[in-house]
């Protein structure tokens, strides 16, 4: 009889680890650490299917705005599409403020892929149209007395 009643603590405790990691890459994304938050929701990534259906829409929505907010477009995207299509599934499942904010992202990043493609939201795509404009202003700066 004891076997069941610690597989359950077991079980119970590793969901409550989960939780505390979607927390823990919540708090780092709130204190703009967004380089360790993206690292917490990567090593969570794998097991999100141990969070709750609104955990895991949270998770979705933090993880696609700490993409944004990093430069990594594409994938801030994918993560805001899911994070929305759970939302349209169980309304209400992110906060007001949160739905504001990926709807604005979310339209951002669908008028660059209406007007230029999927490619402008290529990070090696950004890295390129970016290396000429830093070379312009290096030589700015070295032609000045």
């Amino acid at each position: 009889m004891r076997l069941p009643i610690a597989l359950a603590l077991a079980l119970l405790a590793g969901c409550t680890t989960y939780r505390d990691d979607l927390s823990r890459g919540q708090t780092a994304f709130e204190q703009n650490s967004h380089e360790r938050a993206l690292a917490i929701f990567r090593a969570l990534e794998p097991d999100t299917s141990h969070l709750a259906p609104p955990e895991r829409a949270h998770y979705a929505y933090l993880r696609g705005m700490t993409d944004y907010r990093i430069g990594y477009r594409a994938d801030a995207r994918h993560w805001l599409l899911v994070a929305q299509s759970m939302d349209l599934a169980t309304p209400g499942v992110l906060p007001a403020d949160w739905k504001t904010r990926l709807t604005e992202a979310l339209a951002e990043l669908n008028d660059a892929v209406y007007q230029e493609g999927i490619e402008s939201l290529s990070n090696a795509r950004k890295a390129k149209t970016e290396e000429p404009a830093a070379e312009a202003k290096k030589k700015k700066s070295e032609d000045e007395p």
